[in-house]
């Protein structure tokens, strides 16, 4: 049977998960998880075996509070045009928050660095296709159920959103203006289709002969 750890693992790996956050992989050493998670460097190596280890551990931490948050709040809006707007404000609200680093762990997490180790590679792209499908399943239920049209291209959409997403993390230091990033999210997705008050999609009645529209908004 293994001895007790002497300190408190759940509050050491939040420690160690804003740190990465704050500094990226590479740039944390070993010193500075010592020294923020408050251990020695022997029950480090004995409760999480490695950086590596540990980086992976806290990837998982992130996505269980701050990314599951972000989820949500995509969910709990009868609309997938209101979802998916309460996904961007509830990002916005972490930029702006000064507790936050002004970045996304995941997104940070596509870098050479750590793509460059095998599984952390598997599981940071492994994340990043979840939310793709997971969006892609929120925008297909939408057609279903007459929120979009039929034949909306929910795999493209989804593709947009998530490349979006990763390239505003990259720029947010620049385009630091909630207004500025705000306009563009409502372009992006009224661009989509996914038009700020739309709750439902209905062909139109047209004489014979004439092109059919392929959708309207109900008003």
């Amino acid at each position: 049977m293994g001895r007790p750890r002497a300190f408190d693992y759940d509050q050491a790996i939040d420690r160690a998960t804003r740190l990465f956050w704050a500094k990226g992989y590479t740039n944390t050493s070993l010193r500075d998880l010592l020294e923020v998670m408050q251990i020695g460097e022997g029950s480090f190596y004995n409760s999480v075996k490695s950086k590596k280890h540990l980086y992976l551990e806290c990837l998982r931490h992130y996505n269980d509070t701050v990314t599951r948050r972000r989820w949500e709040a995509l969910i709990a809006e009868p609309s997938v045009a209101q979802g998916v707007r309460a996904y961007f404000t509830a990002v916005l609200d972490d930029l702006d928050d000064p507790a936050v680093p002004n970045v996304c762990l995941m997104a940070a997490s596509l870098s050479t660095d750590v793509l460059a180790a095998d599984d952390l590679r598997d599981y940071v792209v492994g994340e990043v296709r979840t939310l793709e499908t997971a969006l892609v399943g929120r925008l297909q239920h939408a057609a279903q159920t007459g929120q979009l049209p039929t034949d909306f291209d929910a795999d493209t959409a989804a593709q947009v959103v998530v490349t979006y997403l990763q390239g505003l993390f990259r720029v947010v230091r620049i385009l630091n203006s909630r207004p500025q990033l705000e306009r563009q999210i409502e372009v992006l997705l009224t661009g989509l289709g996914l038009k700020a008050g739309q709750t439902r999609w209905r062909p139109v009645n047209v004489p014979a002969g004439r092109a059919r529209p392929r959708r309207q908004r109900l008003p």
